[in-house]
């Protein structure tokens, strides 16, 4: 039987940290303590609280048409965001996701939008799977000093 960390069984549960320790306090989840008093959840007690569909949990609010709680994935660039536009036209939709002080743009189905329910001000997980990526620098504006002009000055020899 393997027992898994709070922080290890929110994540396959599809909750937050602090969502699963209030459902342990309040008795809704069985634990068992160790001998420094953190809280460990066994493998069974994790397939009892999704088999049962716990109202709170997303993986309980996910249509009946799904096929199941995706609880590993194989791509590595992984950027946490707020959903701060949602455009929907036909069969596709503009999703701007901010990170940071970066957007991020991606066009997804617009049924994905629905499945997902998406909205602005939500917390999304954008997934990056490419095979290229491009990277630029900016030239420097007409009348701006350059930005590596101080190195250049320093290293010249100065005429007379």
């Amino acid at each position: 039987m393997a027992l898994l960390t709070v922080r290890a069984a929110a994540q396959r549960l599809g909750v937050g940290y602090s969502t699963l320790k209030q459902w342990i306090y309040s008795g809704t989840v069985r634990t068992t303590t160790t001998a420094g008093g953190h809280h460990r959840i066994a493998d069974a007690e994790i397939e009892r609280l999704i088999a049962r569909g716990n109202p709170s949990s997303p993986a309980a609010k996910r249509k009946a048409g799904s096929t199941g709680l995706i609880v590993a994935l194989s791509g590595r660039n992984r950027l946490r965001g707020f959903v701060e536009e949602v455009r929907v036209d036909g069969l596709l939709a503009q999703v701007r996701l901010r990170i940071g002080d970066q957007i991020l743009t991606a066009v997804i189905t617009g049924d994905a939008v629905q499945e997902l329910k998406l909205r602005r001000g939500d917390e999304a997980l954008a997934i990056i799977k490419s095979t290229e990526v491009m990277i630029a620098r900016e030239a420097p504006m007409t009348g701006q000093p350059r930005a590596n002009a101080h190195r250049r000055a320093a290293v010249a020899p100065k005429r007379r």
